[in-house]
């Protein structure tokens, strides 16, 4: 049921409602509800009773909608992030057992991806895989005031048939989302020797003088600290101070 006089937030939950194939009726505010009405969707500034009531910002429809769906469901509700790091992580949003939401983005933005599903949630946990240390650790060193867990990801990519190709970091963000992991405010990055000479390789290919940078500099691209041009800049430029202090 949607009941609001808000135009704004009548419209969007209406269309996050059609977008799911959810069946729904509406009612002006105060209008008696019918008598099968489970759950009420509505906006805060609403006087609406019911048996369950959601109330929805104008500028965040979708987790209105899914509440009012988890509850229908018989969940709990709680929102439950899962990421598979990487290049481009695959995440996973539910609300009780169900997906509410998927993304695959870049590295660079999946910190920032999950602070956005969670920043209205109550008692929200973000469970992100033990794999792909470097990545997983930005996430984690992203999150604020957020239960994050550290999980194992053995096992959670699933086998893909036909045309599910592309598919396989979002269902493995899935199967993190529903594993239970160890609680962790931060993940220590230390790269193996073998990531800093892959990086040392990396610098020598893009290198106009094909020359490596050295394993200091390696060092922190390895943890994501530079990426490797800026190491390239930066090792030409004590290249030049060595030769001008030397005559």
């Amino acid at each position: 049921m949607v009941a609001t006089a808000d135009f704004e937030v009548y419209h969007d939950v209406v269309g996050e409602l059609r977008d799911r194939g959810v069946p729904f009726t509406t009612v002006e505010p105060g209008d008696e509800l019918p008598e099968e009405t489970a759950v009420v969707v509505t906006s805060a500034g609403d006087d609406v009773d019911g048996p369950h009531v959601v109330a929805a910002e104008p500028d965040a429809p979708r987790r209105a909608v899914e509440a009012a769906l988890a509850y229908l469901r018989g969940g709990d509700g709680r929102t439950v992030v899962g990421v598979d790091p990487g290049r481009k992580p695959g995440i996973a949003v539910l609300a009780g057992d169900v997906v509410v939401a998927a993304f695959q983005v870049p590295a660079s933005d999946a910190a920032a991806v999950v602070r956005d599903e969670v920043a209205d949630a109550a008692d929200a946990v973000v469970r992100v895989g033990d794999g792909a240390r470097r990545e997983g650790a930005k996430v984690i060193s992203g999150l604020d005031d957020v239960r994050v867990e550290l999980v194992d990801e053995t096992g959670t990519t699933p086998y893909l048939g036909t045309g599910a190709r592309g598919m396989g970091d979002v269902l493995a963000a899935v199967n993190i989302a529903r594993t239970e992991g160890d609680p962790v405010a931060e993940r220590e990055f230390e790269p193996t020797e073998g990531e800093i000479q892959r990086v040392k390789n990396r610098s020598r290919e893009l290198s106009p003088e094909n020359r490596a940078i050295d394993t200091a500099l390696a060092r922190r691209v390895a943890r994501g600290e530079l990426d490797v041009e800026a190491a390239l800049a930066e090792h030409r430029r004590r290249d030049e101070r060595t030769e001008s202090e030397n005559g």
